[in-house]
Parts: structure tokens; C-alpha cells; sequence
């Protein structure tokens, strides 16, 4: 219980301007608006279990503790950071009390993912009978982080991270409540929330700190990044933003959109990620997306990777940055992938079908006896260079695999292949070849 004696300017600003009202909360509309998952509940008054799934500072509490006044519900809040199984036992308990003398319970349990599996289970119980009403709230990807079991009893709600707009709304609340403007100028303002990355809390929190400066000055950007601590980039190595990141670097460099590559890139960087992780998918791409198209993208991808580890960071980082650019302004091609793929597929619908005998080899004399390498025309013997023979199995029809496209050298190489082919159909019909 607060005390007696304790005033509204000793409460954290970020506290003091806690939305009372759910319409207060900003940039969340698509949820809590009429016409929002969360609004149609209310206005029915009536709450599922639900998980809040946002970035920090975009609203999950507040948005839960609102929620459970707008429909009466007695508001229980646990951390899974500091709570256990006991813990989890006492608010079941009393909810089944409350619930007796005819009150429901909305438990709202933040950061829910660092439940283990089991503790998750327990929750099972008491969200199907109705003793509570569940709320979780995570800042990582339920898939990967809730039991299917869970997920299944409960609607997903992802949240925004907010916008310029919703930042420059709260700053503007917080201006009202103090009755001064920021020591800001307009590009320092601008500066101030992108400093946030869109975590509201941390916005108040650099805010209060600068409202503390006398009011008649004006910081530049400069200014201001020594009056308060930039926050650090969201990204958890061993989570979801690993794998967005990643993602979004691969899918640039596919694209061939290299400034995009390189701001991902970067992005993956100031985070925190281990260059290695980013050299090995580099070295991926090169054989996955790029291939023959430029076979000199292999070759880039492990110098820079190599490079990497001579010079170690930062100085190797920009190896691995003129790795980026290469692949992304090389010509892409994944019939390389396509081609193992196909014939993988032929590998596994064709069985153990022997090669044909003419191309195995005889050590032996039961082997010639055999028919073994009867008949093998040595390539380099003919004019051209190229027999025609078949060596696919007996009695397996000739397949195309590998489809070069009209793209770097392998351009090339389909002439090459074309030739071949019109090489081979004069051979079987024993015309004269091709010029």
C-alpha cells in the first residue's frame, strides 16, 4: 500500500500517466477498438483467456488490468520471473473462494514464457473450468515459447510497437501533465524517439530525465544523446528476432536489394549477433540462391568468412559486409537447389536400380563375364569429346534435373547443355554432329 504521505511527484512519470481508461492506450486500436477482437469481448462482456504477444513498453499490463475493470473481474498479477508453483497455488485457491460468492478472476501473469512446460500445464485446469480467466503476456513468440496445449485454450493478440505518432501522443501527455514543453528542438524531438524504438515506457523514462533540465534551453540531437542513454536494440540472439533478422538479410540479398542487405546486416550487428552465424548463412545463399549463376560467389562467401576469422571485429566485419554486397548485386539462380531436389525425388521413387553395365568397372573375370564395362565408350577417344552414351539405369527414362537459367554464367552453361543434347540425338540417330 502506498503511503499516506506520498505524492504524485515522487511516482515515476511513466506511472502517473498509466492510461485509466482503455481508449487512453495508444497504438492499439486494431485490438481494443469497436471493431477490435478485445473491443467485441467488452462490449459483450464477456473475456476469453487471451495472450499479449508485443515488444516492451507497448501496453500488455495496463491493457489487462483495464480489461478487468471494464468487466469486474478481480485483477491477480504474477511474474513468472519471481513466482513458483506455490505461488500459482495460492491465486487458484483463492480464486475458487471468490469464485464461489459469485466473482470471477482475471490472472494476468507477465512475461508467462519463462513458465517451464509444466508449470504451463497447471494453468490448464482452472482456464477450462473458468476458476480464472488468463492473461499472458510475452515479448517472444508463443509458437515457440507456450505449450500447444496452452495455446490452444487461449486467443493470440499481437501488439504493436508504436509509432512515431503514438510516441509523439505521450510525449505530448506528458508535456500537458508537467506544464512545460521538453528542452528540445525539433530534430532532437525526432532524435528522442528513435532513441525509444518504440517502447513507450522508455520514452517516459528518458523523458523524465529531461524534464529535470532547465526548461529555457533547447538540446540538439547531440545535445541529447549525452543527456540520456540510448537504448540498447531489441534483439535476443536465441529468440524470434534472431530468426526475423536473418530472414530479412536473405530475402534482400534474394531480392537483390544490397542497401536493404546491408541495413539488416547492420541491424544484426549492433544487436549483437556473432558474425560467424551471419558469415555461415552468407555461405548458404552463395550456393542456394546465387550458385552457377556466379560461381565466384562460393568463393566470396568462404574468403569472407575466412577473413573473418583472421581479422576478427570489427575490422572483419567489413568483409563480411563486401560479402553482402557481392551477393546481392550478383546474378541469382537456384537451379543448383532445384536440381538435387528433382533428383532426390527420382533417387526415391526409382529405388535401387543398378547402373547400366557398361559403365562398371570389372576387376574381376565373373564380372566380364558379367557384361561389365561391355561396350564403355572412353569420351576423350571421340572427336568432340562427349560419347552420348546413357548412364542413367536400364530401364529408367532419361530425366532433366538441372534447368540453367538465362542468367551470368549460366547462360553459358546452357548452351553448353544444348549443345550436348542436339550432340547426343545425332549420335543415337548416327548423324554427323553438330557444328
Amino acid at each position: 500500500m502506498s503511503s499516506l504521505f506520498e505524492t504524485q511527484a515522487q511516482r515515476p512519470l511513466a506511472d502517473r500517466l498509466r492510461p485509466q481508461k482503455l481508449d487512453e492506450i495508444v497504438g492499439q486500436d486494431h485490438l481494443i477498438g469497436p471493431l477490435g477482437p478485445i473491443g467485441r469481448m467488452l462490449a459483450a462482456h464477456h473475456i476469453s483467456s487471451m495472450i499479449l504477444w508485443g515488444p516492451p513498453g507497448c501496453g500488455k499490463t495496463t491493457m489487462a488490468r483495464l480489461i478487468a475493470e471494464q468487466v469486474d473481474l478481480q485483477f491477480e498479477m504474477l511474474s513468472a520471473v519471481f513466482s513458483g508453483v506455490a505461488d500459482l497455488r495460492k491465486v487458484f485457491d483463492a480464486a475458487k473462494q471468490r469464485r464461489l460468492m459469485g466473482r470471477g478472476t482475471l490472472l494476468f501473469v507477465d512475461e508467462i514464457h519463462r513458465f517451464n512446460r509444466s508449470q504451463q500445464d497447471g494453468f490448464l485446469p482452472y482456464v477450462e473450468d473458468g476458476t480464472i480467466v488468463l492473461v499472458g503476456a510475452t515479448t517472444e513468440n508463443p509458437s515457440f515459447e507456450l505449450n500447444a496445449a496452452l495455446l490452444s485454450r487461449c486467443q493470440v493478440f499481437v501488439l504493436n510497437r508504436l509509432t512515431e505518432a503514438d510516441q509523439l501522443k505521450l510525449l505530448g501527455r506528458a508535456e500537458a501533465l508537467m506544464g512545460f514543453r521538453l528542452p528540445l528542438n525539433d530534430e532532437a524531438r525526432v532524435a528522442l524517439i528513435a532513441m525509444a524504438d518504440g517502447d513507450g515506457r522508455y520514452l517516459l523514462n528518458m523523458a523524465e530525465e529531461l524534464f529535470r533540465l532547465p526548461p529555457d534551453v533547447a538540446l540538439d540531437p547531440a545535445a541529447l544523446s549525452e543527456a540520456v542513454q540510448k537504448r540498447a536494440p531489441i534483439y535476443d540472439k536465441a529468440q524470434e528476432g534472431h530468426y526475423n533478422l536473418i530472414s530479412a538479410l536473405h530475402k534482400s540479398l534474394r531480392g537483390s536489394d544490397t542497401d536493404a542487405a546491408l541495413y539488416w546486416l547492420a541491424r544484426m550487428l549492433a544487436g549483437g549477433e556473432d558474425p560467424k552465424y551471419i558469415a555461415r548463412r552468407l555461405l548458404r545463399f552463395a550456393v542456394e540462391d546465387v550458385g552457377l549463376a556466379d560461381p565466384q560467389a562460393l568463393v566470396q562467401a568462404l574468403s569472407a568468412w575466412d577473413a573473418y576469422d583472421r581479422l576478427g571485429s570489427p575490422e572483419g566485419e567489413l568483409a563480411i559486409a563486401q560479402c553482402v554486397i557481392y551477393l546481392g548485386t550478383a546474378p541469382k539462380s537456384n537451379a543448383a537447389y532445384e536440381a538435387l531436389s528433382a533428383a532426390n525425388r527420382a533417387a526415391r521413387q526409382t529405388g535401387s536400380l543398378m547402373p547400366p553395365k557398361h559403365i562398371l568397372n570389372a576387376p574381376t573375370r565373373l564380372m566380364k563375364d558379367l557384361g561389365y564395362g561391355k561396350g564403355y565408350a572412353y569420351d576423350h577417344h571421340t572427336e568432340e569429346g562427349f560419347s552420348g552414351q546413357n548412364y542413367f539405369p536400364d530401364g529408367m527414362a532419361r530425366e532433366r534435373f538441372y534447368e540453367p537459367v538465362e542468367r551470368g554464367f549460366e547462360r553459358d552453361i546452357r548452351k553448353r547443355i544444348e549443345y550436348w543434347d542436339r550432340l547426343r540425338s545425332r549420335k543415337s540417330e548416327g548423324g554427323e554432329s553438330p557444328d
